[in-house]
């Protein structure tokens, strides 16, 4: 699952207790096992203008919009190959394409130094960066997650992150995962992946413990957070 390139499907949000997340895994236990990489500590640096174009325009919550990110899962030397990701969102459908490359070549075509891949994907990873012109790392955000998938059906999935954190300085992904904490100690976001409906199970788990999909975005909450957009946290919240 990890080597998949490109995805089209829907991503559902919900913020759990530590409690209702037990109960949600045990509801998930005749109908789903582990990922294939069942736990990873992600790694991310969210790319952006200097004045936060991308994730301020997220913010207002267009019917389109885009994201675009280096990831690795794990600690990333210098010349390990990560993630170079595109994700877009239109309405409530997710997309996103992405390309395989080491860190430090990845960054060198951002910053035009080297020329990218010959490939369709990264021709539109490259005409992005060419669109925002001065994209560069801004946040390092972190994060532990926990995978499964449907037993019948790969294409649902459900995910577990916790200890969120991002960071300012430091904007490597040849580091330690630490920063500001986005989530308290008793929560736990959900993610539900799919590409049709719900199975009845999880319908029914989600009801029983009144829990309700939100709009939760990791960069976008870690935007709000720092000192320099205090001035339009009300406005964006």
């Amino acid at each position: 699952m990890r080597q998949q390139m490109i995805f089209a499907r829907r991503e559902f949000k919900y913020l759990l207790t530590r409690q209702q997340q037990q109960i949600i895994l045990s509801a998930m236990r005749p109908y789903m096992v582990p990922d294939e990489y069942a736990h990873s500590s992600i790694r991310n640096l969210y790319l952006d203008t200097p004045e936060f174009h991308l994730i301020r325009r997220s913010l207002e919550a267009p019917v389109y919009k885009e994201k675009l990110r280096i990831r690795s899962y794990g600690r990333a030397r210098e010349e390990e190959p990560v993630f170079v990701e595109l994700k877009k969102k239109y309405r409530s459908g997710v997309y996103k394409r992405r390309i395989f490359l080491p860190q430090d070549e990845a960054l060198a075509c951002l910053e035009g130094a080297a020329p990218w891949p010959r490939t369709q994907i990264a021709r539109e990873i490259a005409y992005s960066s060419r669109f925002y012109q001065t994209l560069s790392p801004m946040v390092f955000l972190s994060y532990e997650r926990d995978a499964y998938h449907a037993r019948d059906d790969e294409s649902f999935r459900v995910t577990f992150d916790t200890q969120i954190r991002f960071r300012r300085e430091y904007l490597t992904l040849d580091s330690e995962p630490w920063g500001a904490p986005i989530l308290g100690p008793d929560q736990v976001l959900m993610e539900l992946k799919v590409s049709g409906g719900f199975p009845l199970w999880m319908a029914r788990v989600l009801s029983e413990q009144q829990l309700f999909k939100v709009s939760f975005s990791k960069y976008g909450t870690a935007y709000q957070r720092m000192p320099e957009s205090s001035g339009g946290v009300s406005h964006y919240a």
